[in-house]
C-alpha cells in the first residue's frame, strides 16, 4: 500500500511508520522537526519518503500533499496523528489559539484536501487521531479539549457523507497514552504506546468506523457519554 502518516516523528504516528515500513508497504511521513524525519529515511530507507511540514501552515501542507501524490500517484491509507495539547489553567492566549490553529484549521485542512483526493480516486481509507478527552470539558485544558470535540464531530460528518461509497472513514479515540502529550499530575490509566499501537492497525485492518483504545478507555467514554 502506498499510506501518509501525519505528523509521524514520534508517538503514535513514529509506532506506525515502524509498523508499516516493516510490513512492506511505502510510507511518506511528515512531521515539523527535520531531523527526525532523516533519522527515519536512514533507519529505513526503501520503504519510507519524508517531508516537512507544519499542518498549522496551510500553504505548506498543501504543497506537501501534492509532492506525494506526484510521489505516489495513487494513496491507499492516511493517518492524521498530528496535534497538540498543552495544559493552560491560565488560559494563556498565545497557546489556546496556536492549539486551534494545528487540531482545529490545519487538522480540517488535512482531512478535507485528502478526502477530496479519495473521492477523486473512488477509493481510500482516512483515519484520524482523536481523543476521549473531546467527550469532557476540562478546565486545564479548555482548548485541547474543545478542538477534539470538534473532531470527533467532524468526522462523525465525513462518515455520514461517505456511506454508500467505496470510502473509508476511522476515528481513533484513545485515552491517555505513554507519550509526550500525556501531561499533569495523578494520571490513571496511561496506556503502553505499543499495546494501543496494535489495537490501532487491527482497527484499520478490519475498516471500523470507530475504535476507542484500550478496553477500559471503552468504559470511560461510555461512562462520559451517558452519566457526565
Amino acid at each position: 500500500m502506498n499510506i501518509l502518516i501525519i505528523g509521524a516523528t514520534s508517538g503514535i504516528g513514529h509506532e506506525l511508520w515502524k509498523h508499516y515500513t516493516t510490513t512492506g508497504n511505502t510510507v511518506a511521513i511528515t512531521g515539523r522537526r527535520n531531523e527526525l524525519l532523516q533519522k527515519q529515511i536512514k533507519d529505513n530507507p526503501d520503504n519510507t519518503v519524508a517531508f516537512q511540514c507544519d499542518i498549522a501552515d496551510l500553504s505548506s501542507f498543501d504543497f506537501m500533499l501534492k509532492n506525494v501524490m506526484s510521489k505516489f500517484g495513487h494513496l491507499d491509507l492516511a493517518i492524521i496523528c498530528a496535534g497538540v495539547g498543552e495544559l493552560n489553567p491560565e488560559l494563556e492566549l498565545s497557546t489556546e489559539l496556536a492549539t486551534i490553529s494545528v487540531n482545529v484549521n490545519g487538522w480540517t485542512n488535512a482531512v478535507d484536501l485528502i478526502y477530496k483526493i479519495f473521492e477523486n480516486q473512488k477509493s481510500g481509507h482516512l483515519v484520524a487521531i482523536t481523543s476521549v478527552g473531546g467527550l469532557q470539558p476540562t478546565p486545564i485544558a479548555p482548548s485541547y479539549s474543545a478542538s477534539k470535540a470538534f473532531q470527533i464531530n467532524y468526522i462523525k460528518s465525513l462518515q455520514q457523507k461517505s456511506k454508500g461509497t467505496s470510502l473509508v472513514v476511522t476515528e481513533i479515540r484513545p485515552g491517555l497514552v505513554k507519550t509526550r502529550m500525556a501531561k499533569g499530575d495523578g494520571l490513571f490509566w496511561v496506556m503502553p504506546l505499543d499495546r494501543v499501537v496494535k489495537e490501532i492497525v487491527k482497527a484499520i485492518n478490519k475498516n471500523m468506523r470507530l475504535k476507542i483504545v484500550t478496553t477500559r478507555w471503552r468504559i470511560i467514554n461510555f461512562l462520559l457519554k451517558h452519566f457526565v
